[in-house]
């Protein structure tokens, strides 16, 4: 009688199920390539070590400014001397060129030049229904300077003055925005101002798009 040899595992020919080892290989591969966005492995390379990310280093972290002074603060209210009190609150029923160049003599300068100073406008920027007046004068082929004048108690007040290169000047929504150029061409500074019931208080700081200024539509306004 034959006696049969034991039957041993057949070898793997091409095109048959992978092993074990190589099926875990294969899936290690393809969760590589989904890891990398399907890129091809020949592209990937190796950046480096990582940039270390620091902190700000805060120089002099125990000094800071002294608060501004009234003179410094833009927004600060200040009664303009040496005009008529107006009763009824609307700065319409005052002359535009004598409460400029009354503010402009209280701070001790010379009162500018009529052919400098733009056409006054009357808006309400305070929310109480009656016009605020805000003049512009050009000191300079570049510089201008901006004065926004309220009647608070009666009283002829100053609510705003901004000197600058005013590119442009806007109101949208109660905001008083002034538009300022910047280094780059492309883009202007835009500051935005906000009566909040006491004060004109900065709103934001932001950047725009540069634009050819548009022909103002100014409501009211007296000559």
């Amino acid at each position: 009688m034959r006696r049969r040899r034991p039957r041993t595992a057949a070898t793997p020919r091409s095109g048959t199920a992978p092993t074990s080892r190589t099926a875990g290989a294969l899936a290690a591969l393809a969760a590589l390539v989904l890891l990398t966005g399907c890129t091809n492995l020949e592209g990937l390379q190796d950046e480096g070590r990582a940039r270390d990310v620091d902190a700000p280093l805060v120089l002099w972290p125990g000094s800071s400014p002294a608060p501004p002074s009234r003179n410094e603060n833009p927004a600060a209210l200040v009664p303009v001397p040496d005009v008529p009190r107006i009763p009824g609150g609307s700065m319409a029923d005052a002359n535009p060129l004598a409460v400029l160049d009354a503010d402009v003599a209280a701070q001790g300068g010379t009162p500018p030049a009529p052919q400098t100073v733009r056409r006054p406008v009357l808006h309400d920027l305070t929310d109480d229904r009656k016009p605020d007046l805000l003049m512009a004068v050009d000191l300079g082929p570049r510089i201008s300077e901006l004065r926004v004048y309220s009647v608070r108690n009666t009283v002829v007040t100053r609510v705003l003055v901004v000197r600058g290169v005013l590119v442009g000047v806007e109101l949208a929504a109660g905001h008083l925005a002034i538009r300022e150029p910047t280094k780059d061409p492309r883009y202007v500074s835009v500051t935005d101002y906000v009566w909040d019931g006491h004060a004109m208080d900065l709103w934001n700081l932001t950047l725009d798009d540069a634009r050819t200024p548009q022909t103002p539509q100014a409501v009211g306004g007296s000559p």
